[in-house]
């Protein structure tokens, strides 16, 4: 028996050794047949046998998976390839920084005491909130201290403000700091939205410019993560704060909105104020259709909220003028035009009824207008309702 045992465990172990010397090729290189004066003895090399196109494929994707390109990383490489110059580099640069800071006073806003009513009304009549004027501050200070800003132009302000001449830059920013800072109190989805634009020729604190002239634009939105959308022309790109790293990491990029989608974002609450037409519009979202299925509704109360929803799922969303709000809500120049040129990137629409968000000019810095944005047959479908 034991020399059974011993026979089979030799075998076993043989077997092995046969497996392991399947899986070893050794490359004998003679590096002389014959000893000769000079030369050395004949070297033997071994070397594991591997597939080298595998191993380099696995060895990439290890790589590609633990690679990290954070913002600052991306921003670099567009400029370095020409897309964009060392100027709007910064001023992005700022931006980001400005939207860590909201971010982290987002955060801690119950704790802060920085919810609820600041009591001043900002020039559209709106009652500011604490964290809408703290936010326009760590905003504008951030574009000012680039020294690459000449103009910004806020929500929260009155007229565009020139940035002082020893700070001064070419680039005008217009931004909202806090869109849908009512929800801060009920911890809801709330973001920052900006537009970058190059200096008008007629008049370099013109900011009434066309959105089809904006050379960037993104929004930040502050949520279960902290999401910072972003294109410069070239496609959209969505980078998330890594907390470990405290920078924007790139999870997204070239992002594309679907054709259609089946879920609307509107506040139906305001259904009794709108015309017959856009009446019919919403009716014929609630019968089945030809899938058999009604749309879906889904709305937050925050533009940026609604907004990122729609682009990556598909649909539209939709403020419109009503009887209460004849011009509509929203401001055309920092919150309509730089949506629209983000969802034009990701191959989607923006419009307010009957044009193209992005080639109507402002009149005045806080110019409302309506909007319907997101996948192409919706807008589509709306505005042949409204013709």
């Amino acid at each position: 028996m034991a020399a059974a045992a011993a026979t089979s465990s030799h075998l076993l172990l043989l077997s092995r050794q046969q497996q392991q010397a399947a899986s070893l090729r050794c490359r004998l290189s003679f590096l002389g047949q014959s000893r000769r004066p000079g030369r050395p003895a004949a070297s033997v090399r071994c070397m594991a046998a591997v597939d080298t196109v595998s191993a380099a494929t696995e060895a990439g994707a290890k790589k590609s998976s633990y690679e990290i390109v954070t913002l600052t990383t991306w921003l670099l490489n567009q400029e370095r390839d020409g897309v964009i110059d060392n100027e709007m580099t910064i001023v992005l640069s700022s931006i980001s920084t400005a939207c860590k800071q909201i971010a982290a006073l987002v955060l801690r806003a119950p704790i802060s005491n920085l919810t609820g009513v600041q009591g001043a009304v900002n020039v559209q009549g709106e009652d500011q909130k604490k964290l809408d004027v703290v936010s326009n501050e760590v905003f504008s200070n951030c574009l000012k201290s680039s020294g690459r800003t000449g103009v910004i132009a806020s929500e929260e302000e009155d007229v565009p403000v020139a940035v002082e001449q020893s700070y001064s830059g070419n680039y005008i920013v217009v931004f909202d700091p806090l869109d849908g800072s009512s929800n801060i109190d009920a911890a809801v989805s709330t973001g920052s939205i900006f537009g970058i634009y190059a200096p008008n020729d007629e008049c370099i604190v013109s900011v009434c410019q066309p959105g089809s002239n904006l050379l960037a634009a993104g929004y930040c939105m502050y949520s279960s993560s902290v999401i910072f959308v972003l294109t410069v022309g070239t496609g959209v790109y969505v980078f998330t704060l890594d907390p470990m790293y405290g920078e924007f990491v790139l999870t997204q990029e070239k992002v594309q909105i679907p054709k259609s989608g089946k879920i609307y974002a509107f506040n139906e609450g305001n259904y009794a104020l709108w015309d017959d037409k856009l009446k019919k519009y919403m009716d014929s979202l609630k019968e089945p259709g030809d899938s058999g299925k009604p749309y879906s509704a889904r709305y937050i109360g925050s533009l940026v909220g609604d907004f990122h929803r729609t682009m990556l799922y598909g649909g539209i969303y939709g403020y419109p003028r009503d009887k209460k709000s004849k011009n509509g809500k929203l401001r055309l120049l920092y919150e309509c035009a730089p949506m629209s040129f983000i969802v034009e990137q990701a191959g989607g629409k923006g419009s307010d009824g009957s044009q193209r968000i992005l080639d109507i000019t402002p009149t005045e810095v806080h110019q409302r207008v309506p909007l319907y944005i997101g996948s192409v047959e919706e807008v589509e479908k709306v505005e042949k309702f409204l013709a």
